[in-house]
């Protein structure tokens, strides 16, 4: 999904048509399979549902924006901060237990992350600075990701993960069309074709996500998100010919390790 929305951007359209278009296409597949399945969409908790698509709407508008105007390694690196937002509000506002070996592996890692993009903000070395406003909205959005997670977590108690979606999509679908329609630029065929790709690839991970959600504590199910730089780095190498170097790979080993031991840690404390 990343990659799809940078070669989105590439294409001419902003951040806004790249949402709406990604939107739309996962309300329409959404919205089917719920009728398939028998299932009513207003769901149960319409406030909490409500809310999540608030939330996840702005996360997904700034990672979006970060996605366009930033390289797609400091982007990603941001954005996978949210684990971490997602494992403090878990604890905060659901009262989930969270023990020190998660929170280490948890940071371990955030630095494997770091390791592997080695953003200029933070490493340096003559290379030039990312500029401070897309990386604050990055920053942003990584928080609200991991609010946005934590509200999913909540409505598993009431809500199945296509009702979910389902009210996700819909209220970025609202919520983008003001911002549209007032900066449209017509999409060409390439760009539409862009478009449903975004929206297909992300509703699959947004019901794998949800699904994971319901089976899973919300701060160590989102840990393993970290997996997503790894095959970042495997899509930005074919497609963008950004090739891996030794410090990559090293990261890579890091991300791995520590997420497979939040994987296999069952005790409800640590």
């Amino acid at each position: 999904m990343s990659l799809l929305v940078r070669l989105s951007g590439g294409a001419g359209l902003t951040t806004m048509e790249v949402v709406l278009g990604r939107s739309l296409v996962v309300l329409v597949l959404s919205w089917t399979f719920l009728k398939r399945r028998g299932l009513s969409a207003l769901g149960e908790d319409r406030t909490l549902l409500f809310v999540r698509g608030v939330v996840g709407f702005i996360a997904l508008s700034c990672f979006y924006f970060a996605l366009i105007h930033l390289p797609l390694a400091d982007a990603t690196v941001i954005q996978y901060t949210n684990p971490v937002w997602t494992a403090l509000l878990a604890a905060l506002l659901l009262a989930e237990p969270i023990g020190r070996k998660e929170v280490a592996l948890s940071l371990i890692s955030l630095g494997g992350v770091v390791l592997m993009a080695r953003p200029s903000f933070l490493f340096g070395g003559g290379a030039p600075g990312l500029p401070p406003g897309p990386v604050a909205v990055g920053v942003v959005g990584a928080l609200f990701s991991g609010l946005s997670y934590v509200a999913v977590r909540r409505l598993a108690r009431s809500d199945a993960p296509l009702v979910v979606v389902y009210w996700f999509a819909l209220v970025s679908t609202l919520g983008a069309i003001p911002f549209v329609v007032r900066d449209f630029t017509l999409p060409g065929p390439r760009a539409l074709a862009l478009l449903g790709a975004v929206g297909v690839a992300t509703y699959l991970g947004q019901v794998l996500i949800t699904m994971g959600l319901r089976e899973e504590r919300a701060g160590r199910a989102m840990g393993v998100a970290y997996l997503q730089v790894v095959f970042a780095a495997t899509w930005g190498a074919i497609v963008l010919r950004e090739f891996p170097d030794r410090w990559t790979f090293g990261g890579a080993a890091v991300i791995l390790g520590s997420t497979w031991l939040l994987a296999r840690m069952r005790s409800p404390t640590l």
